[in-house]
């Protein structure tokens, strides 16, 4: 069985108490952002290896090292393949900084993207910034519906019904 499928198993387990797996996610938030923090200290440093070489080079087990690759992997230059991924598997960790703050912000990870490293890798207005981006992108906007008897948009003071709303007038049209 892949690794990935192996950390899903025991990291989303239905039949594990909750206080369980609350234990195993805090450890694993610890180790993750350890990890972070050393590899955001070289941030252009493209880290590389097998995924066991990965575990042992930042002091965790596979299967933290298994999560941490499956978090990540949307943030990479380069995708790794997380799905048959063995502890034999060369992967790489070269990830794009921008996009990985962004991931931070959109999973709500504060405890990342508030490490103090960030700060040599982006100025504070720059890191507002890709939050601003992040949140916007996240905004669902709805179009405003215009019913019947509501004002006609036009400005006409007319009811909608009776100006732009009349079979055979132009609509609105979409933006």
């Amino acid at each position: 069985m892949a690794l990935l499928q192996k950390w899903y198993d025991m990291a989303y387990s239905e039949s594990t108490p909750r206080d369980e797996l609350k234990r195993l996610w805090d450890d694993y938030f610890l180790k993750e952002k350890g990890i972070y923090e050393k590899l955001l200290e070289n941030p252009d440093e493209e880290v590389e290896g097998t995924v066991k070489e990965l575990a042992e080079k930042y002091e965790v087990d596979i299967m933290t090292m298994t999560g941490f690759l499956d978090g990540i992997d949307d943030s990479l230059k380069t995708p790794n393949p997380i799905n048959e991924m063995e502890e034999d598997t060369k992967v790489s960790l070269a990830f794009d900084k921008a996009l990985l703050y962004k991931h931070m912000v959109r999973a709500e990870a504060n405890w990342l993207y508030e490490l103090p490293q960030w700060d040599a890798i982006f100025t504070e207005e720059e890191r507002k910034e890709l939050y601003k981006e992040q949140k916007a992108s996240r905004t669902v906007r709805k179009e405003m519906k215009v019913y019947p008897n509501d004002p006609c948009p036009c400005g006409s003071g007319k009811k909608f019904k009776k100006c732009h709303g009349k079979p055979g007038v132009n609509r609105f049209e979409k933006d």
